[in-house]
């Protein structure tokens, strides 16, 4: 299995509205039914209220690349600047 994180630091006040943008268009349910996608799932941090981490567990590395060039990706490249500052992405191991 293949997992990322990625760490979105978010404009003041917009973490909340950012994840419901992206479930409201339909984004999350997408990604959801993709071929590969065994997990994906936002956490919101207790210590800072701008901070969003998303776990994202594919059953290949391929999968998760052809996920990025889907249309509902391009989509929330489209709104992301209105709600997030940076992005960080990483990978792990889940055993």
């Amino acid at each position: 299995m293949y997992t990322i994180y990625v760490v979105f630091k978010c404009l003041p006040g917009k973490r909340e509205a950012f994840v419901e943008r992206v479930r409201a268009e339909g984004i999350l349910s997408e990604v959801l039914a993709e071929d590969g996608c065994k997990r994906y799932d936002y956490y919101f941090s207790e210590a800072d209220a701008n901070e969003l981490l998303l776990i994202e567990a594919w059953e290949t590395k391929r999968h998760q690349e052809i996920h990025i060039e889907q249309p509902h990706m391009a989509r929330l490249r489209s709104f992301k600047n209105e709600y997030v500052e940076t992005t960080t992405i990483g990978e792990f191991e889940i055993k």
